[in-house]
């Protein structure tokens, strides 16, 4: 059974690094951490000149696929009928993508195959969660 979920996904940089326009973007589900989505952009397309990932809530992508969604770090809202932005917020500055909503309800009905939605908890494991966070604490 398929555990893990990775799409590539085109995405058209709107703010931050000048000169990159369409930079490739890896999208990651995993059903180890069944709460969250990940998005990976690669070293040309970051101030920092390094890959740079961003975890947010899957719920947080999905609700903003149809309306304004998240006050925090990352905050997603449609764009247009076919795009949706996402913007990235940090001490550093905003960066604001745009993507193809398609692709995003593609993903999302991906991750959903492996974790539905409200069953999430079933996939925590609990135990593993403690020993790391008694471990980070020592």
């Amino acid at each position: 059974m398929i555990t893990v979920i990775e799409q590539a996904v085109q995405a058209r940089l709107v703010a931050t690094a000048p000169k990159v326009e369409i930079i490739p973007v890896t999208l990651c589900y995993d059903r180890a951490d069944p709460f969250a989505v990940r998005m990976a952009f690669p070293a040309p397309a970051t101030l920092e000149g390094i890959e740079v990932s961003w975890t947010f809530a899957r719920e947080l992508l999905e609700s903003g696929l149809d309306c304004p969604s998240g006050g925090g770090d990352v905050r997603v809202r449609p764009y247009d009928a076919d795009r949706t932005t996402i913007e990235f917020h940090a001490p550093e500055g905003v960066a604001i993508v745009l993507m193809a909503t398609a692709e995003l309800h593609r993903f999302l009905e991906r991750s959903r195959a492996v974790v539905p939605p409200g069953l999430e908890h079933l996939y925590l494991d609990m135990d593993h969660s403690l020993a790391e966070l008694m471990r980070d604490t020592c």
